[in-house]
């Protein structure tokens, strides 16, 4: 469960002071801390996509050396080029019209909501080592850049444990990994969904490096370019332009379930919601009425 409403926790607030507990277990439990949170962003249809262009998608290389495991297509212009080089686990939906249609507006929605989350002052990165997120290690969070983001080296991704930890990066203009950049989560309960909850804003273009090891969704406004050989687990979605792929290979992720929260405590909320409703009611077992123990 990944929102808890302010009013549903007051509730259990005030439950638990009605709970005749030891002093210190009593307030422990009615000043459960409640984390300020924002909102994950939800990709409606365009889940369903690896590779989802504007203008069109072109693969070069060999035959056989780009593999998309994951659903592709291009919208409003249909135009993909070098088919025959991608092993296409998935569907080619660009002649469907009118999905493509609404995955591109669900995209848009989805890059909006992204733009116009609020991230924490301390995470203006405006000036923050250039804008190189390059052996860096950050936590759940927004994540803001006025211009270029760049990564150089590996960016480690530190979920604290949190299966509803979610990072968001809003970027003023272009993201540029160099060759052989890395994008690493750890801590992550459920390691084979890395990347899942991770979404790179992006302004302008992305460019991946020969040889980029990536996690998350790309959500671009204009075009994405991989230079070749490089590994995404999640999702290029371009909205405008073209999605260019080189040996690529692309590992779509289940989608996020939208409403989910950053930082979040939801799987802690739910526990100790469970927990005061076990001690309630133990509480009036053994209880008798005016307080007195049974």
């Amino acid at each position: 469960m990944k929102h808890i409403s302010f009013f549903f926790m007051k509730c259990l607030q005030d439950a638990a002071k009605r709970i005749p507990l030891g002093p210190g277990l009593a307030l422990a439990a009615a000043f459960a801390p409640i984390k300020a949170t924002a909102q994950d962003v939800g990709l409606g249809t365009a889940n369903n996509f690896a590779v989802l262009a504007g203008s069109a998608i072109t693969v070069a290389g060999a035959v056989n050396t780009t593999t998309i495991n994951g659903n592709i297509g291009s919208y409003p212009t249909p135009t993909i080029t070098g088919l025959g080089n991608v092993v296409l686990n998935g569907t080619n939906e660009t002649g469907n019209a009118g999905l493509m249609l609404t995955a591109k507006n669900d995209l848009t929605t989805a890059y909006n909501t992204a733009a116009g989350l609020a991230p924490s002052s301390a995470n203006d990165y405006t000036s923050f080592h250039g804008g190189n997120l390059g052996g860096q290690t950050l936590t759940p969070g927004v994540y803001f850049f006025s211009s270029t983001a760049q990564l150089t080296g590996q960016l480690t991704l530190n979920d604290l444990g949190n299966p509803d930890a979610v990072f968001v990066f809003q970027i003023g203009s272009s993201l540029i990994t160099a060759s052989g950049s890395s994008v690493v989560t750890i801590n992550d309960p459920s390691p084979t969904t890395a990347g899942m909850s991770v979404f790179w804003q992006v302004t302008s273009s992305a460019t991946l490096g020969t040889g980029t090891d990536f996690e998350g969704n790309i959500l671009a406004l204009t075009s994405i370019t991989d230079d070749g050989g490089s590994t995404v687990d999640g999702r290029l979605l371009a909205q405008n332009g073209a999605v260019s792929l080189g040996n690529t290979t692309i590992n779509i992720l289940p989608a996020e379930v939208s409403g989910a929260s950053v930082p979040d405590g939801g799987s802690t909320l739910l526990l100790l919601g469970a927990s005061l409703a076990a001690m309630f009611g133990f509480g009036r077992r053994f209880t008798l009425p005016g307080g007195k123990p049974a």
